[in-house]
């Protein structure tokens, strides 16, 4: 467990690489950890308790593990920046967990301004909206680049069928498959290696 508390208003902390030994992370861990730009949680991770990574102001993208159950209300409220949240199906949302994101601001939602914190009110809504970003069929590269444990050949066989030009399609929120790749801290997919693969392939069926 990280306790209540623990690194908050440490303002200078950019990363954290989380031991995979830790089920729950108590509130308000990180809050106002200005500086955080990159979290790796751990694969058992259980539990993520209200506010505790709120106002973390640099935080782009984080990717919830398979294993998490429960993201409390507000735990990442705050974080401007963040426009990648990836969450399992089973996991439970609390109220407003992403409000005053730049996720939040890329949707459809309308949204009102209150103490300087973007509130909404449709929260049932964004729950499912952000559980289904990437479900669609044309997205399924997407999916499969997001996904807690990304494949290799699951990812080339998408790229065979779709083409390369699947890697820049941009999702509802402007984000594709090669950027989720790119910040997916469970990522051992060798981008390059694939696209040399297709490219090999579709010259052999020329020749």
């Amino acid at each position: 467990m990280i306790p209540r508390d623990t690194f908050r208003w440490c303002m200078n902390v950019k990363v954290v690489i989380m031991a995979d030994t830790v089920k729950e992370i108590e509130e308000w861990a990180f809050h106002n950890c200005y500086s955080l730009e990159f979290v790796r949680l751990s694969r058992n991770l259980e539990g993520i308790a209200s506010s505790v990574f709120s106002e973390c102001r640099s935080l782009t993208s984080i990717f919830i593990p398979s294993s998490c159950r429960l993201i409390e209300h507000f735990a990442f409220k705050g974080c401007k920046k963040l426009i990648i949240l990836n969450v399992p199906q089973h996991c439970q949302l609390g109220v407003q967990v992403v409000s005053d994101t730049a996720l939040i601001a890329a949707s459809s939602f309308e949204t009102t301004s209150a103490g300087g914190a973007g509130l909404y009110y449709e929260n049932e809504e964004v729950n499912t909206w952000i559980k289904n970003m990437n479900q669609n069929e044309e997205y399924a590269l997407h999916r499969a680049c997001s996904s807690f444990n990304p494949i290799t050949e699951i990812v080339s066989e998408i790229v065979k069928r779709d083409g390369l030009q699947s890697f820049k399609k941009e999702n509802e929120i402007g984000i594709t498959p090669a950027k989720y790749l790119e910040e997916n801290p469970f990522a051992d997919v060798d981008q390059v290696a694939i696209v040399k693969k297709y490219i090999l392939e579709m010259m052999g069926e020329i020749m």
